[in-house]
């Protein structure tokens, strides 16, 4: 258990950094792409709290999440790429 403690720990510090990236980005894809890596890190917390806790419901909240940030992913493609042109 205590692999896992580390690991949230890394993901919470990456969570931040991806946060301050965010906020911080010079441009509109940078903080597309960070907003995206924020998400995905969120969704490895939730499936690393899964195997913590043993419950196999966290496993489908972390699917559904996967696949939104999939969509907001290609929304904003196409969002900064008529924004590019």
């Amino acid at each position: 258990m205590i692999w896992l403690d580390v690991a949230l720990g890394v993901l919470a510090v990456t969570y931040a950094l991806a946060l301050y990236r965010a906020a911080r980005g010079p441009s509109v894809a940078d903080r597309a792409v960070a907003a995206d890596v924020a998400l995905y890190v969120i969704v490895a917390a939730i499936a690393i709290l899964a195997l913590r806790s043993g419950t196999v419901a966290f496993i489908d909240v972390a699917l559904i999440a996967t696949l939104l940030g999939f969509l907001a992913t290609v929304a904003l493609g196409i969002l900064v790429g008529r924004r590019g042109s």
